[in-house]
């Protein structure tokens, strides 16, 4: 019988599809009658072969309301879980963009996820807490440390700065704890026990929460007077991104937790991440320690991804250093055998630069020899584009050592302007001396193919200011080697102001 039907369908469609549009469509009332009985034909057709809309190609260009879904339970077993999983259209859309268009980043998220999954997994199980919320960890940010978003949302876990800080996690000009893996994890396992208590233990509206903030998700419930997540995100009070969170985090899950079953069978997994802890009380060089542990630098600032420059920061006695499995005992002895006055060089000095119009974060880089993304994180700038004019950047520059040692990748330093010595100077003379303005000289080394010109149009200043500063002559040629001041800085009390001669 059943393959009577679809015989006979086949034979019908081309006669219907040959038909004239005056035919087929020129009563409104024959027209959705015949509709009618096509999907009704249809709809029998699918039930006597046991199929349903996802086995139909094509599904995908249907338009149809994106928050109209039916909560109905998947052909498919889902895989066991310690949060509750849910199959409806939206996460099956998920599932399908993953395997999809998004395949390539999402591999790379499986390949990321085993390095760092094992050990966020055993914070959570500490806390009390279901360890596959680690795929929230997924879906923020792919497994990256150094992930920052356009709202300045910084690390694995995504942590805005208030938050962060709301869970002891340190922030500032040395070392942003929301990238430690480790520390961040814990800080997201103890504000996500906080959501689940505030939304009577349920995970899909603690999970919405993390994303767009408690208060939203409270008037959310207010308004449409229920705690179904599925039902409020209907509405459109919430954002698209927030709707979209449960349903790609259950999808991330179905998929992480069996990826040969989805076509994630040849992903080539990172090895977990392991480490030793080593405390270090006073700020220390990370090449230092690296000597230190017998092991590559590149292999400790890779471990430690919070730390902002190549040192620990000052003011934390408690800090835990992280050195490969297996080190942590030799490097702690070799450190110990380090005079304290040999474990750190300054290199590196902030200042405070107010950007001008036409300032853009590539160009501020460039004249203070350093990246965008550092001047990015130290002032927490997100990608989002953002007005830079007038606003007072924090700027890490390069300064020469107490030791008269430069920092060997550097290529300009800040130096300061001679000054007697105190021990001659009365104390009137001392409080005066501090008052007035300091003065900074920003030094380049000429390289070959340098000339006045094309460095007065890289350093944002004119030739003969450039000639003025060195006792050069506009006409001479430069000589490679050969270290000329670029810009000149006066500081007054934190204050950075840009010499223009």
């Amino acid at each position: 019988m059943i393959k009577v039907t679809v015989v006979i369908l086949a034979l019908l469609t081309p006669c219907l599809a040959l038909a004239a549009p005056g035919e087929l469509f020129h009563d409104s009332g024959r027209k959705e009658t015949q509709t009618q009985q096509l999907a009704s034909a249809d709809l029998a057709l699918s039930k006597g072969l046991g199929l349903t809309s996802a086995d139909f190609p094509g599904n995908d260009d249907v338009d149809a309301d994106p928050d109209d879904f039916e909560l109905k339970l998947p052909e498919m077993e889902l895989p066991e879980s310690d949060i509750p999983l849910t199959f409806n259209s939206k996460v099956e859309y998920f599932t399908r963009y993953f395997q999809g268009s998004g395949r390539g980043f999402f591999a790379k998220w499986l390949s990321r996820s085993e390095r760092y999954i094992p050990m966020m997994k055993t914070v959570l199980k500490k806390e009390g807490l279901p360890e596959d919320l680690v795929y929230l960890a997924m879906i923020e940010s792919g497994f990256i440390p150094h992930a920052v978003s356009v709202a300045s949302a910084v690390g694995p876990w995504q942590f805005m700065p208030a938050t962060g800080k709301r869970y002891a996690l340190r922030i500032d000009p040395w070392i942003d704890e929301r990238r430690d893996p480790l520390k961040a994890t814990v800080a997201a396992a103890l504000y996500l026990k906080e959501l689940y208590a505030l939304f009577n233990n349920d995970w899909y509206l603690a999970a919405a929460g993390y994303n767009a903030g408690e208060n939203k998700i409270l008037r959310a419930i207010n308004m449409y007077n229920t705690r179904d997540f599925w039902e409020i995100s209907k509405g459109s009070y919430l954002a698209r991104e927030t709707k979209d969170y449960v349903p790609k985090l259950l999808a991330a899950a179905i998929i992480a937790k069996e990826p040969a079953k989805f076509g994630f069978a040849d992903v080539a997994y990172l090895p977990p991440i392991e480490f030793d802890q080593v405390p270090v009380p006073s700020r220390t060089d990370l090449d230092v320690m690296a000597k230190a542990c017998g092991v590559p630098l590149q292999n400790i600032k890779e471990l430690n991804p919070e730390l902002r420059r190549a040192t620990t920061p000052p003011d934390y006695p408690g800090y835990q250093l992280k050195v490969p499995k297996g080190a942590g005992a030799t490097c702690a002895a070799e450190y110990a055998k380090i005079p304290e006055s040999e474990r750190y060089v300054e290199r590196v000095r902030n200042v405070q630069y107010r950007a001008k119009k036409r300032d853009t974060l590539a160009s501020i880089a460039r004249r203070f020899n350093t990246s965008q993304q550092t001047i990015a994180e130290l002032n927490n700038i997100g990608k989002k584009k953002v007005k830079l004019a007038g606003r007072v950047l924090t700027i890490p520059v390069q300064v020469a050592s107490a030791r008269g040692e430069a920092h060997p990748a550097a290529e300009a330093k800040v130096e300061p302007k001679a000054e007697a010595k105190a021990e001659t100077r009365t104390a009137t003379q001392v409080a005066k001396a501090e008052a007035e303005l300091q003065e900074f000289h920003k030094y380049y080394t000429v390289k070959k193919g340098d000339t006045l010109a094309s460095l007065a149009k890289r350093f944002n200043v004119t030739a003969r200011l450039l000639s003025a500063w060195n006792n050069l002559k506009t006409r001479v040629a430069l000589k490679p080697g050969k270290r000329i001041i670029v810009a000149k800085y006066q500081e007054k009390k934190g204050a950075l102001v840009k010499d223009e001669g």
